[in-house]
């Protein structure tokens, strides 16, 4: 998952690197802080170097607010992505001569035609403010979380799309006007012995299917939404991801 800002970042170890190891974890804060981001004085590294310390998860939470990290020190995964943004935002910008004309040979061979149809395609995935800003939106609108940001903001898009524009919140509120019903040509199936509480039964039973049928359509609505997800031509099922 951070394979390739571990690399971008000259970490020791890109492809071995395990945020739930505890010690391997404080160890990489303290390497992260020491030669990357840098926001401490050396001399006020004190308390997040002591990694044996019984206070070193308070430290590390004041070093999260100083930082102006958006997310909970419980949430470890986005805030080590955060954080490796962070640095590799500042190491382009403490070596932004070395960068500013490099151009990856992919982005050369792509087709720019191909990047207009597709909006997302030239979105900066791995800016800390665009996650930040799905992460947000994604609760807001309580949508699933998913480790690619830009899933996500293709899941927000849809849901936009469908439930939240003005034709689909005209839609939602325009008012469904009944049509008469023949209670005598539906039959009930058991007989309570008292006509009015046999028409009160008929009466729920309709109103029930009514709101199968409503069940049905959200449900069809959610597999599209899915399907529009997974669709993807980028999926690769070996590694259990959608999209890139």
């Amino acid at each position: 998952m951070f394979r390739r800002k571990l690399s971008a970042l000259d970490y020791h170890n890109p492809g071995g690197f395990s945020c739930r190891d505890e010690t391997e974890f404080r160890n990489f804060i303290v390497w992260l802080e020491d030669q990357k981001i840098r926001h401490y004085k050396i001399e006020d590294r004190g308390n997040l170097r002591n990694i044996h310390s019984e206070d070193w998860p308070k430290s590390f939470e004041k070093y999260m607010k100083d930082v102006n990290c958006p997310f909970k020190v419980q949430e470890r995964q986005e805030t080590v992505d955060w954080l490796l943004g962070l640095a590799v935002r500042l190491e382009y910008g403490d070596n932004a001569d070395k960068y500013k004309d490099s151009t990856p040979d992919a982005a050369k061979n792509t087709d720019n035609t191909a990047k207009n149809a597709e909006p997302l395609i030239n979105l900066d995935v791995n800016n800390p403010d665009f996650k930040a800003g799905v992460m947000a939106l994604a609760n807001l609108l309580q949508i699933q979380r998913h480790d690619d940001y830009l899933v996500m903001l293709k899941a927000i898009r849809i849901l936009v799309q469908e439930r939240l524009t003005q034709d689909a919140i005209a839609k939602a509120n325009q008012s469904k006007e009944g049509l008469p019903v023949a209670l005598e040509k539906h039959i009930l199936g058991f007989d309570t012995g008292d006509a009015v509480i046999n028409e009160a039964a008929q009466i729920l039973r309709l109103l029930h299917i009514e709101e199968l049928r409503e069940l049905q359509t959200k449900i069809n609505e959610a597999i599209v939404a899915v399907q529009a997800i997974i669709a993807d031509p980028k999926t690769d099922h070996r590694l259990g991801k959608v999209g890139r």
